[in-house]
């Protein structure tokens, strides 16, 4: 079994921000794509209402964290702690794929695909926080990074005896081909500021009592919100994921140094080069787990 991109694409196969000192809107750059109506989303929610309807699929995701309603009964064992199980992958997205904590402005319906949707810091940056860095960072077919945009950072984990790699299909081997999955999700807005959380030290990797670690991980952003729910990507956005997924979601933003994600992005071993898409936040509550 052979599955690529999980928890953000999950194609499978085989089975598969001068020195200013006034507060200013953290707006970030404006989107490179043009909103779809509301229609397309709703036309969206609809095919993904009716590809599940009664098909026994289990809790999705993402979902807002601060409403602990759901309905969806299929059970599966929660992923142990993080510190018995091996980082695998490191991804992120533009704007947080989740809603709740400090994070719940909408960005807008984006192009229907992934890009331009999701949700923004609410709080406010400096003007020197906002400063043009002064280079393209993670730059794709949809734009690059800029201070002031919001990112939600993966820091995928697995029961598999894996090493950190590529996509996530490092996450599973010949061996187990259905481990339990753990994401610990931290969301970010990017500033232009060198003193700010370095995502090269978070995302530095260690071998610690025999598991893939990553020991600067942060902790001082609220109580976790811990759920059950499954791989995202916006294209599942009309069909559900199969795959299960123990998810932890900080609800506090961290501040993070634009110039270290430009780093991150030149030199990691998951190469990984720009911001992912978002799956459409799971409103329905027959695809959502009760948060208890």
């Amino acid at each position: 079994m052979k599955i690529v991109h999980l928890l953000c694409a999950a194609s499978v196969a085989s089975m598969s921000l001068g020195a200013g000192t006034g507060l200013a809107e953290t707006a970030g750059h404006a989107s490179h794509v043009e909103n779809v109506s509301d229609d397309v989303i709703a036309a969206q929610r609809a095919a993904l209402a009716a590809a599940t309807d009664g098909a026994g699929y289990g809790p999705q995701s993402p979902r807002d964290i601060d409403a602990v309603e759901g309905s969806n009964d299929r059970a599966f064992g929660a992923a142990p702690d993080r510190s018995v199980m091996n980082l695998c992958n490191i991804h992120f997205h533009e704007n947080a794929e989740h809603r709740g904590g400090d994070f719940t402005t909408y960005a807008g319906n984006g192009d229907g695909y992934g890009y331009g949707t999701g949700f923004r810091y609410d709080g406010e940056l400096t003007e020197a926080e906002l400063a043009s860095f002064g280079q393209p960072v993670g730059v794709s077919e949809h734009g690059d990074l800029v201070p002031g945009d919001t990112i939600e950072i993966h820091f995928v984990h697995s029961t598999a005896q894996v090493v950190p790699g590529p996509t996530l299909a490092a996450c599973v081997t010949e061996a187990i081909g259905n481990p339990q999955l753990r994401v610990e999700t931290v969301v970010a807005v990017l500033v232009n500021d060198e003193t700010a959380t370095d995502l090269t030290d978070i995302a530095h990797i260690e071998e610690v009592d025999g598991y893939y670690q990553v020991p600067n991980l942060p902790e001082d952003l609220g109580d976790a919100v811990t759920y059950a729910g499954s791989t995202t990507g916006p294209s599942y956005n009309q069909t559900a994921s199969p795959f299960q997924v123990t998810w932890s979601v900080r609800p506090e933003v961290l501040k993070l140094d634009i110039g270290s994600v430009a780093s991150w992005l030149e030199n990691n071993p998951f190469e990984e080069d720009h911001a992912h898409g978002v799956r459409n936040l799971i409103l329905n509550l027959d695809l959502l787990s009760p948060i208890q």
